[in-house]
């Protein structure tokens, strides 16, 4: 049975979350404060983590930062009431692998943390090592990096990583990429492949000072070998 973390202070949201889950054969841990969510999500032994944003104590955004800087790789799917790009954008910059604003549908829930689980248990033994340039992912270990210098990416990251890897100096749509990285519940429209290519560019790219994600114009993105600016 997976367990998963629940940190939601909302009274009547809190337990209707539990106990859908629970419903659906998940063991759920359930919290209401930021400070106590943080503790629990170090101790590890969650294989996902759902997260409200507006929390007592730490909000979502420094729950989330603070588990990846301790390298905690536990998916992470973030709620909140609020719903806009920027806020999808900040959780997303913190660490966080899905996002879904308030209100919602255990359909929709279901499937998102259906996917994440998914994609954090997917066996990928005796696959290859995948290179552009001196940029490389393991899909056996979920690994990535450059040379020597490995990458810290959420699941999603690395998923469409591995999906421009896969066609190296050919462009790939934004459909293409929303339909082999994300579950096919998801309603939301491309913008969402904006957000997580630009989180990707500020790992791969900016801290080495290199363009190796092209943006083809009007239709999505290359993979080309690393480039000087």
């Amino acid at each position: 049975m997976e367990g998963i973390l629940v940190v939601e202070d909302d009274p009547q949201l809190g337990p209707a979350l539990r106990r859908g889950l629970t419903a659906e054969g998940y063991r759920v841990e359930l919290v209401r404060d930021g400070t106590t969510g943080l503790e629990r999500a170090l101790t590890g032994g969650h294989a996902l983590i759902v997260l409200d944003i507006m929390l007592p104590g730490l909000n979502g955004y420094r729950i989330c930062s603070a588990l990846r800087a301790a390298g905690l790789d536990t998916p992470v799917l973030m709620l909140t009431a609020k719903d806009g790009e920027y806020d999808e954008a900040e959780g997303l910059d913190t660490g966080a692998d899905d996002y879904l604003a308030k209100p919602f549908s255990s359909v929709v829930l279901l499937a998102r943390l259906r996917a994440l689980l998914r994609r954090g248990t997917t066996a990928t033994s005796g696959q290859p090592v995948l290179r552009v340039g001196d940029l490389w992912a393991d899909l056996a270990s979920r690994r990535a990096g450059r040379g020597a210098v490995e990458f810290a990416l959420t699941p999603k990251e690395f998923a469409i990583l591995t999906c421009l890897l896969h066609s190296p100096d050919c462009p790939v749509s934004k459909e293409a990429i929303l339909d082999e990285v994300w579950d096919p519940a998801y309603t939301g429209g491309t913008a969402i492949v904006e957000v997580y290519i630009s989180a990707l560019r500020k790992k791969i790219d900016a801290p080495f000072a290199t363009r190796s994600i092209e943006t083809v114009r009007g239709y999505g993105y290359r993979l080309t070998p690393r480039e000087q600016p």
